[in-house]
């Protein structure tokens, strides 16, 4: 026999830390380029959104972590809701306090400061105390022993590889509920690519970090996420259980590159036709 405790356990367990519904963004208050978006992130869940260049991956990201304002993009349509509260009000770093922060495509890491000071600058909306940084600090460090070892070398000197580790590792020093990580293996050799990667599983099993994960690699993210999001010229074509999209024959064809004689647009297979309903 289930217990109340037990059961209200379990549907709090099943609640999304993060709700993306039906948003649409325009850019210059004429150029819209999301158009009806929802997707949601399980609370300790890895989802990845996927997707071509220009398909709108980046700007979903920045409309849920409040950084499209910095372009002249506004969020016209829809809500955003992390952990129950509604934020597309709230400033980036009042969602950063919350436990929401992104990782931007490119790293962009501050090229003039050690690694170690790139690090530091995460914990800036933090009240908690120097020893509670600094053992989170070790904590980072235990994560990606590379950083340890450049912690005084100039981050604008560092590897592509170095640059991501320390994007990241600087994102985890605002102890995040949730990362919103853009393009992670853009520009990085695969074997990189495959230890970024596992150590975003290894944040996400062991400190329960959520992540949604913004790839053109999705042959990468489908295998480290548990569900997954298609989107084509700001929509979402399709979504469903990353082994599912693994296995779907025009995924497979077209963000895959198996079978096939060449890309199409998911525009033009009878499978997306069938669902083209969803884009009334």
């Amino acid at each position: 026999m289930v217990t109340m405790s037990e059961a209200a356990a379990k549907t709090e367990a099943a609640k999304p830390i993060l709700s993306v519904n039906n948003i649409e963004v325009i850019y210059d208050h004429v150029i819209l380029v999301l158009k009806g978006v929802s997707l949601s992130v399980p609370a300790g869940g890895i989802t990845a959104l996927l997707g071509a260049n220009g398909a709108g991956k980046t700007t979903t990201l920045k409309a849920i972590s409040n950084l499209l304002h910095a372009e002249r993009g506004e969020v016209t349509k829809g809500t955003i809701v992390f952990e129950g509260d509604q934020v597309q009000a709230l400033s980036p770093n009042e969602l950063v306090r919350r436990g929401c922060i992104q990782v931007m495509e490119g790293r962009h890491c501050f090229g003039h400061l050690s690694v170690e000071d790139n690090l530091m600058t995460g914990a800036f909306t933090r009240r908690d105390g120097k020893a509670e940084i600094n053992r989170d600090l070790e904590m980072v460090y235990e994560y990606f022993p590379r950083l340890r070892v450049r912690r005084a070398s100039q981050a604008g000197y560092t590897s592509g590889g170095e640059q991501q580790m320390t994007a990241i590792g600087r994102a985890l020093m605002s102890r995040p509920k949730m990362i919103l990580l853009d393009e992670p293996s853009m520009g990085l050799a695969p074997q990189l690519v495959e230890e970024i990667f596992e150590i975003v599983k290894k944040l996400n099993e062991e400190q329960d970090v959520s992540f949604l994960l913004a790839e053109q690699n999705t042959n990468v993210a489908l295998r480290y996420a548990k569900y997954g999001y298609i989107l084509e010229s700001g929509r979402v074509v399709l979504d469903g259980a990353a082994e599912a999209l693994r296995t779907n024959e025009d995924v497979k064809e077209f963000y895959l590159g198996v079978g096939g004689e060449g890309r199409k647009s998911f525009r033009d297979v009878k499978h997306y036709k069938r669902r083209k309903r969803w884009l009334a």
